[in-house]
């Protein structure tokens, strides 16, 4: 079993709740409060229990010498990793009113940080929840750093073999802390669904016995249905306003329709697997009267008079004696004549 259900602001996650859904905006506000604003919005309609920015300081986060990615570099030519990350940078004030324009909306907001002071930060803001980029998976100073908080920790494990991934725990177990979630995913942009190996997912949940949800870098949304198929209680998804947009992430991300219908078909899944009890559905006990069969009269048969195999057949509906009652009426008598083609009931029969 997996550890106990956790809340993030009014939700509750686990086996027994809808599976939480974060619409992740990441830096594809470009910089603009405006348009990050816009994204509340669209989430929002969207119907995801939350929407995640990242927060950095661009002068902490990297060196004016580190490189981009390839993805990085298709979106932004032409300047270096740190011009990048500045022009993306939304400052503290706006966070706040990003944070206030999400509890106007009645929406969680969550944020993703890079560097201790966007730790503090967040803290300050009274954000109800950390999520850790699976960059950061290794920085164990970090991770202790967050941890102490004892807000819940949801930690992506992308770049990481299953060994990172136990340093990273007990760094984070160690602290006090064990309001942990592990989100499976791979670190591409877009990820190929070939790179996707789900089943990981569930070798996360059996090694460490915590939640796990998928953080999905795929082009589409079925690799995250079939993520809530094999138990994630959380499916962190990037989108975007437009995914012309220049940037690093809108090729990568869902637009607003998209991410609409991710939405819908996670939750016409989840309410499809059930409870897992085989039993009859109150929808299906019309069909079932209608196309099942019962024990009917095939002839005229008499009050009192002896049953012969002969004198019974099986025909629709399936209101009378089931059919698997054959043999028991067999010698037996009825209380009163039937006609030919009449459904016996159990009132009828003399036992």
């Amino acid at each position: 079993m997996e550890k106990n259900n956790l809340k993030i602001g009014n939700r509750s996650i686990g086996e027994k709740s809808p599976v939480f859904i974060i619409a992740d905006a990441g830096v594809n506000h470009n910089g603009r409060l405006s348009l990050a604003k816009r994204m509340v919005d669209a989430a929002k309609k969207s119907g995801v229990d939350a929407i995640k920015f990242q927060i950095f300081k661009a002068e902490e986060l990297a060196t004016p010498q580190a490189p981009k990615a390839r993805y990085q570099k298709k979106k932004s030519a032409g300047e270096s990793q740190m011009e990048m990350l500045k022009r993306l940078e939304l400052s503290e004030p706006d966070f706040r009113s990003l944070f206030s324009y999400c509890r106007k909306k009645k929406i969680i907001f969550l944020a993703t940080p890079f560097d201790f002071s966007s730790v503090d930060f967040l803290v300050r803001l009274g954000v109800p929840a950390f999520k850790i980029s699976s960059g950061d998976l290794n920085n164990i100073p970090f991770l202790t750093r967050i941890a102490k908080y004892r807000k819940p920790v949801i930690l992506s494990t992308g770049m990481s073999s299953l060994t990172e991934v136990k340093e990273a725990v007990k760094a984070i177990y160690s602290a006090g802390n064990k309001q942990l979630i592990l989100l499976h995913c791979t670190s591409n942009y877009p990820t190929s669904p070939a790179d996707v190996n789900l089943r990981a997912m569930n070798t996360l949940k059996k090694e460490f016995n915590t939640m796990v949800g998928y953080s999905d870098h795929t082009a589409g949304r079925e690799i995250s249905i079939a993520a809530v198929v094999l138990g994630a209680r959380l499916i962190e998804r990037h989108f975007t306003l437009d995914k012309i947009m220049a940037g690093p992430d809108h090729r990568a991300s869902l637009d607003v329709d998209e991410l609409k219908r991710m939405v819908m078909e996670i939750r016409n899944v989840e309410a499809a697997l059930g409870d897992g009890g085989k039993k009859i559905r109150r929808s299906e006990i019309e069909v079932k009267n209608a196309v099942r069969k019962s024990l009917v009269a095939q002839v005229d048969i008499p009050a009192k008079k002896t049953i012969r195999p002969w004198m019974l057949t099986l025909k629709r509906p399936g209101t009378g004696i089931e059919p698997k009652y054959f043999d028991c009426l067999i010698g037996k008598r009825l209380k009163k004549s039937v006609s030919r083609n009449q459904t016996l009931k159990w009132s009828e029969v003399d036992l």
